[in-house]
Formats: C-alpha cells, structure tokens, sequence
C-alpha cells in the first residue's frame, strides 16, 4: 500500500482519535475499540513512517520532512486512552501525542458525555427538558436514544461555555440518575503516558470554544492548560490542539499568536489534508481514520495527502 502514499514533500499525515474502548458500545457502533485500533495500526505502519508529532514540527519548519510521515494523536483526555490505546501503541513500538483538557482529570466528566451516559442510563420513556428549552426525547429503544443524544449535544454545542454547562446542569437536574466518574484519566494516568514514551500536549482547561471567548479568557484557558500539565509531568508541553480545531469558526489568528507566545512549538487543527513544508505549524491539519476496510482505508489516506486544507482564518 506504500504506492498510495507519497511522501517527502507531499506532506505529513496526522491522525486524530478521541477514545479506544476495550468493546464496542452499541450506542456507538463505529467507535474505535482495541481490535480496530490494532488493526488501525497495521495498516498505519504499512503505509507510513511513523514519528512523533514534536519531531514532526521541527521537520516541517525546517523543511526536512521525510517520506511518508505520520503522527498519531489523541484528544481530551479519556481514561482509555492510557487503559487501552497505551498498550496497543507499546506492542507496536509507535509514539503517539495525548491532548489534554485538564479540567476533566481526577473523576471530571465532558459535557457532552454528561449527555450521553445521562441518556444511555436513563430508564425506557422519555426525557422531558421541554422546560429549559431543550424539547422532550423519546428513549424507547437503542436508535431513539442515539437520535436523543444527537439532537441534544446539537443544541448545546455552540452556546456561550458559561450557559452550556448550566443547561447542562439542569439537564441532569431532570435525569436525576447517577452518572459514571471514571471516563477521564487521572493525573497519574497522564504521567503514565509521558513515562511510556508518549508526548503531552494542552488542550485548555475545560475545552471551549475559543472564539466563543473574550481573548483574555481564551489566552488563560490555553495556558492554565499548559501549567497544569506541566505541573503533572514536570516537563515542557510543547503541543497544543484547538478545542474542537475547525479554522475560522472555533478558533482565530488571535488564538494562533497566542499558542505562539505561551511558547509551544506548533499546535494542530482539525482542517482535512496533509501538513507541508510550507504549512504554518501552529495550524497542522488533521483527520479521521474511520474506515474499517483495508482499501477504503489507504484510498482515504491518499486522499487526504492531496487535500489542502482550508485554514483560513
């Protein structure tokens, strides 16, 4: 499959994922689990030379990037991440780089998995939060309460952080159930990492919009970020991704200059295509693996390589 993917100057395929779950999860059927990921990682090394991301930037600014480059990353911050991607990523000798959100760690809990897990544990019938404005959802049977969260997390996503969070709130006010404080990792967790050969990188606090943001707030959410995981790891983090990472609509060239000032070396987007020599490296774009089969896999991936990416911002 290396014929698919040139390399050199063609540019530098980074690969995104969230969560590698030890099963599948029948709410999600096309999440990665361990079996995908290990699968996923064959096909990654046949195609590609895998480095990691921080040699990758210093690569690219210097204009050295080599055949057929790759890096693998991860966002937010799921205990899964070390449980299960770690291991995966140790058996195959590849390195890999963890954005974290820092807010989350030590039993915190995303917003939108607050939806989720509220959702899936919540008994047969209906969710009513007609009340905050949120409409009422029929959770009657698998694809119901998938439809449920889709038409929730759609409402929420894009309000002021400040506001989500108490709709939020009060959503599970509504549900009144209990919900799961295990899904993100632990301090120790993130050491792990570091300590396993893995890189660290910010990811702010409590991942927001960063448009969304007054800028001193933005600049403190991305560097609060970076100390507490600098505090944790008792190294420099040089990486950082942008929340949700779309150019022009989640974050700005004020963002940009700021990730440049706090003093990383590059920081990533998720705008398709394959970072260059000539790209801006504190705008990386990034995909998605999601194909399951072997060549609808490479076909994306020599696709990728020959999209630019629209990062204008």
């Amino acid at each position: 499959m290396r014929m698919l993917s040139p390399g050199g100057k063609s540019g530098l395929s980074i690969f995104i994922y969230h969560r590698v779950l030890p099963h599948k999860d029948p709410l999600f059927p096309a999440e990665v689990d361990r079996a995908d990921f290990d699968r996923d990682l064959h096909r990654i090394k046949s195609m590609f030379n895998v480095m990691s991301l921080l040699d990758a930037v210093h690569h690219i600014a210097a204009g050295s990037l080599p055949p057929r480059a790759a890096c693998i990353t991860f966002d937010d911050g799921y205990a899964d991440n070390a449980e299960v991607a770690l291991p995966v990523l140790q058996r195959h000798k590849l390195p890999a780089t963890f954005f974290v959100a820092t807010g989350f760690l030590n039993g915190g809990r995303m917003w939108n998995d607050t939806v989720i897990e509220l959702v899936r544990r919540h008994p047969e019938g209906v969710i009513d939060a007609s009340a905050i404005g949120l409409g009422s959802h029929e959770i009657g049977s698998t694809a119901r309460r998938q439809q449920a969260i889709q038409a929730l997390i759609g409402q929420l996503k894009y309000l002021p952080m400040e506001h989500r969070l108490d709709q939020v709130s009060r959503l599970v006010d509504i549900g009144g159930i209990g919900l799961p404080d295990n899904l993100m990792m632990s301090s120790a967790q993130v050491n792990e990492l570091n300590t396993g050969g893995m890189d660290i990188g910010g990811h702010t606090v409590n991942h927001p919009i960063l448009a969304k943001l007054p800028p001193a707030k933005a600049r403190a959410e991305i560097a609060e970020g970076k100390q507490a995981l600098e505090n944790i790891i008792g190294e420099p983090v040089r990486l950082f991704a942008y929340p949700n990472g779309k150019p022009g609509a989640d974050y700005l060239a004020e963002h940009v200059a700021m990730t440049r000032d706090l003093g990383f070396d590059g920081a990533v987007s998720t705008a398709w295509g394959a970072g260059k020599h000539t790209n801006d490296v504190f705008q990386l774009p990034r995909f998605s693996p999601w194909d399951r089969t072997p060549l609808r896999f490479a076909l994306r991936m020599a696709r990728n390589l020959t999209t630019q990416a629209d990062l204008a911002i």
